[in-house]
């Protein structure tokens, strides 16, 4: 077929489409997103009822993949890399229990953060759960694996993990598409006791896994994903994966490397080519995207080659992002940055959109505040998030999703007096009715703030689960019928707001307040595509 120019995210969602997927499972989180959507926006996928509804959240998410997997059908689970913290109870259970159709989980990592809380690095996770993983090095190499990663966890009866970065999630390539395959019929696996993880079962089902493991490094040592490529200059190898083989090879003309290069894509790591690449260098140099994971491998723990350079040994550096330039320092090239960019604009940081209902939430809320003294705000991640910086400056917070309402109760417990939590509609289905379930358990003075802007904002507008129903949802849970307030955050509002507030933060017990108005963004698309119809 002809090249099409596809994200990175595009031609994994396109090579899942063509392998014959049935379902993607998936909680927006940025660099994942796009997966999804264009599953959801694909001609192919909706001919084929592909499933591509939102989740709840990661874990809902991997649960439902496992589900699919089990009735035989192919299914994906895409997620950001903190996005697996939540889902990795069910996604450690999965490489015990196997799979039955195809399961292939997708893990976005965002190095440098550019729109996350921490670089953690995924590769990890699947060392952990002793799955194969592979790590894409381009566009095309995201296509072609994801096409095989499901035939490879069919083949084992394994879930298998991708892990993608922010650089090659949101770049663009020209992709050569195969052939698309018809998904696959509804089929029960066989052993009535492959997914009942009782401990005897269990146990036998680990022993199996183990047992597959030098079968999966065979198949990384037999890879087309992996290649060693000879060098004349033996006083310098290089191992390098994923994207980072793509910064390696910019710094050579032609792409033509004088040096020994290990190009890893498919893991568990080949450690024959691995033993190969040490013993005929003087020096290895290891570029990978993220944490020293590979380095470490190769150094071991004493570390008694002394030749093994990389993240560890400051020849690159330990945190964010990899680039040609860093590499080409890294091998005695010449420093290439060039001068910095003059600012001609002054830099401005993220802010609230013009017409925010976060913004009257927030003046709200830092006058309700203002007696009380600073540090007894409590919030999540969103948009919202923005609440932190000037001008509003009114949370203190921000640790992962759901923990501003579970804070501010181990803050309550602690006895600090009033404390207050804000979290965003999308947010509080995703993991804050737990939270708040602890505290209704207890009646712990709390007062939680749901900010309801009908969609899930950060990431571009997805639809919410809460879409209608957060104050029955909250009644539901137990929050006394009197303590469950709506209101409107407009200016006209304001006064009636902050003594709304200011009367629940003084209440000994379990409050919610939900100013309810729609994010401005998605009002606007709302209200350009009615104007379109009409004009139809």
């Amino acid at each position: 077929m002809s090249k099409t120019l596809f994200l990175g995210d595009e031609a994994l969602a396109q090579a899942a489409l063509d392998a014959g997927l049935s379902g993607v499972y998936a909680y927006p989180g940025t660099p994942s997103t796009e997966i999804t959507e264009f599953i959801q926006n694909s001609k192919q996928g909706r001919e084929g009822q592909v499933h591509s509804i939102w989740a709840g959240n990661e874990k809902t998410a991997m649960e439902s993949a496992i589900g699919m997997s089990y009735a035989g059908k192919r299914a994906m689970v895409c997620m950001k890399h903190v996005g697996l913290n939540v889902a990795a109870d069910p996604f450690m259970n999965s490489s015990i229990t196997g799979a039955n159709g195809g399961l292939v989980v997708v893990v976005a990592d965002d190095p440098s953060m550019h729109s996350s809380q921490d670089e953690q690095d995924s590769r990890y996770y699947g060392k952990f759960a002793l799955i194969p993983f592979f790590e894409p090095s381009n566009q095309q190499e995201a296509y072609d694996i994801t096409y095989h990663a499901f035939d490879y966890s069919e083949k084992y009866h394994t879930p298998v993990l991708i892990r993608l970065t922010t650089r090659l999630s949101h770049s663009r390539a020209g992709v050569e598409r195969r052939e698309a395959r018809p998904q696959n019929e509804l089929h029960i696996e066989e052993n009535p006791k492959q997914f009942i993880l009782l401990p005897a079962n269990a146990r036998v089902h680990y022993r199996t896994l183990l047992g597959k493991q030098e079968a999966f490094e065979n198949e990384s040592l037999n890879s087309p994903f992996n290649k060693y490529i000879d060098g004349a200059d033996k006083k310098m190898g290089i191992i390098a994966s994923g994207i980072a083989y793509n910064y390696l090879m910019e710094n050579f003309e032609n792409h033509q490397c004088p040096y020994p290069v290990l190009k890893i894509s498919q893991y568990p790591l080949p450690s024959k080519l691995i033993a190969k690449i040490v013993d005929e260098c003087e020096t290895v140099l290891v570029a990978e995207e993220g944490y020293p994971f590979i380095e470490e491998q190769v150094r071991g723990i004493l570390n008694r080659t002394g030749n093994i350079i990389g993240r560890l040994s400051g020849a690159l550096p330990r945190d964010g992002e990899l680039n040609p330039n860093l590499l080409a320092k890294a091998l005695g090239m010449p420093d290439t940055y060039g001068a910095p960019v003059p600012e001609l604009v002054v830099p401005r940081p993220p802010a609230l959109c013009v017409g925010c209902p976060h913004i009257d939430s927030y003046l709200a809320i830092n006058e309700a505040m203002a007696e009380h003294g600073k540090g007894k705000v409590f919030a999540d991640i969103g948009c919202y998030t923005l609440g932190a910086l000037p001008p509003y400056n009114a949370i203190y917070t921000t640790v992962d999703m759901g923990a501003s309402i579970t804070m501010a109760k181990g803050a309550a417990d602690a006895g600090l007096r009033p404390v207050l939590a804000v979290i965003g509609d999308s947010t509080f289905t995703h993991s804050g009715m737990t939270s708040l379930l602890d505290c209704i358990y207890e009646n712990t003075p709390v007062t939680v703030m749901i900010l309801d802007n009908s969609t899930t904002g950060m990431t571009g507008g997805q639809d919410s689960h809460a879409l209608g129903v957060l104050g029955e949802i909250c009644k539901g849970l137990g929050v006394k019928e009197e303590h469950i307030h709506r209101i409107t955050p407009l200016k006209k509002d304001h006064e009636a707001n902050v003594k709304l507030i200011k009367e629940e933060l003084a209440y000994e017990g379990v409050s919610v307040i939900i100013p309810t108005r729609e994010c401005i963004q998605t009002l606007s698309r709302r209200m350009k595509k009615q104007q379109a119809a009409k004009k139809k």
